[in-house]
């Protein structure tokens, strides 16, 4: 790649993005004075801080970087202004857009009228231009994997499995956890009770927990999980909603024969899930969830008792499944 006179960045995943930047936009080479960076935010506008510090000459000879953050918010007029002004080349200035919209389908969703700018496809062509989907469930335990590797890390396959189902595709969450467990461990060792007690006080990560539970049949431990929470339902009742909402879909989707993707360590186990509660088991599940918040959001059931009631209702559908799935004699 040639010395840009301006560059795109388009990735979801603001931490990947900062490291990309600061690898390979950022570092000044051996003996160059430290670049002048000033970073921007679209949803505030590009005000006329800004376009000074396009267009006129600065006076200390220092390299000046204009980083624009969340650029895809930027309105359609406001771009057309930008491509004109970056027709002109501005040696010892380099703006930095970055595109951190999501992506579907590989590709990511810009706005209409960015994907048909002059000074994109321009990029494209000179190689201005860096793309990355973040990272996606497929490639997540991999990263963890990297990610703790590169910390000193030791991981058990249990204590990486369990990370892997629970923690989110975002570089700066999971590197989070990741640290904590660093500054828990004794030298770097990290097992999976480690990551169990590193994590009890996340309500996703005990949902995870609940969850693999009711589904196991383990219904007196999801009891005591929750009767050990003590703080009547409200901190648990809506990431419960939430994740188990998200569960149903992948099981459905299982269940219909649909391309989805889950850890392949689990990948049979839900499979089989799938197979056992049926399409009728589970939409009785999406009809326990939608009355379950329904009854908070109006009034007639405190999150305690919705949550009781939820857990009592889920813990009879995959009571069943599981029966099903017992050989007869």
């Amino acid at each position: 790649m040639d010395s840009p006179g301006f560059f795109f960045c388009i990735c979801p995943d603001a931490a990947l993005l900062r490291d990309y930047m600061e690898r390979e936009l950022l570092a000044a080479p051996a003996g160059a004075a430290t670049p002048d960076i000033q970073v921007f935010w679209a949803d505030e506008g590009l005000d006329s801080r800004f376009w000074d510090r396009l267009t006129l000459l600065g006076m200390d000879g220092r390299k000046r970087v204009l980083v624009v953050r969340r650029a895809h918010l930027l309105p359609a007029d406001v771009w057309k202004k930008l491509s004109s002004a970056l027709g002109t080349p501005r040696s010892g200035v380099l703006p930095i857009f970055c595109l951190e919209c999501p992506w579907e389908k590989g590709q990511p969703k810009l706005p209409a009228h960015i994907g048909k700018l002059k000074c994109l496809s321009f990029a494209d062509g000179r190689k201005w231009v860096w793309r990355s989907a973040g990272i996606e469930p497929r490639s997540l335990r991999q990263y963890v994997q990297q990610c703790a590797s590169s910390m000193g890390l030791r991981m058990t396959q249990d204590a990486l499995n369990t990370l892997s189902e629970m923690l989110i595709p975002d570089a700066s969450a999971i590197r989070g956890v990741l640290e904590q467990l660093f500054l828990a461990s004794t030298d770097g060792a990290v097992d999976v009770t480690l990551v169990r007690q590193m994590t009890e006080f996340t309500p996703e990560a005990v949902i995870f927990d609940v969850i693999r539970q009711l589904e196991n049949g383990n219904v007196r431990t999801v009891w005591k999980t929750l009767l050990r929470e003590g703080d009547g339902g409200e901190s648990l009742l809506f990431p419960l909603l939430t994740l188990m909402a998200r569960e149903a879909r992948i099981l459905w989707q299982m269940r219909a024969g649909e391309k989805v993707y889950v850890p392949q360590f689990v990948e049979n186990e839900k499979r089989r899930l799938a197979e056992r509660l049926g399409f009728e088991g589970l939409s009785e599940i999406f009809d326990l969830l939608q009355k379950a918040e329904l009854s908070v959001k109006s009034g007639a059931r405190q999150p305690l008792q919705a949550m009781e009631e939820l857990v009592a209702g889920l813990s009879l559908i995959f009571g069943r499944a599981r029966k099903e799935a017992l050989p007869t004699r």
